[in-house]
């Protein structure tokens, strides 16, 4: 079974790489490439896999999960300047690919146990623009 949770937070970014030239960093990246940055409404859905509790008949206390990802994530993210606020965000590109990224990695120590596992991120950057990612093993199962 799957169950699902969203959360919402604002951040800016500032998507250039320091391996990269200014005009490979505008080719690469376009506007989001400007130095004094740009903000986004993210928007965050989890998704957890696992069977019902017997008794609860729950995968997971949703009211645990909201916990989870306000400390987790909506804290440290919400209203920063990632490059300059969020590690590892001072040393790799903050695009979405790596914020959702960076967010697996940050729920799933809390969320794997008993049975249940985290099973996708997904990070809306704007309405039409998404990322899904589904953990270390799907990186390795696709190489």
């Amino acid at each position: 079974m799957l169950i699902t949770r969203k959360a919402e937070f604002s951040a800016s970014h500032v998507c250039r790489s320091p391996q990269l030239s200014e005009e490979e960093n505008l080719r690469q990246y376009g506007a989001g490439a400007n130095p004094r940055g740009h903000g986004h409404n993210y928007v965050l859905e989890v998704t957890l896999s696992g069977e019902p509790h017997p008794v609860t008949g729950m995968v997971l206390d949703l009211k645990e999960l909201k916990a989870i990802l306000e400390r987790e994530v909506v804290n440290p993210y919400d209203h920063r300047f990632l490059n300059y606020e969020v590690t590892p965000f001072d040393r790799i590109v903050p695009t979405t690919e790596n914020i959702a990224r960076d967010i697996w990695r940050r729920l799933e120590p809390h969320v794997a146990r008993g049975g249940m596992r985290l099973h996708a991120v997904r990070v809306y950057e704007t309405p039409d623009l998404f990322v899904d990612y589904f953990g270390e093993a799907a990186e390795t199962c696709s190489a």
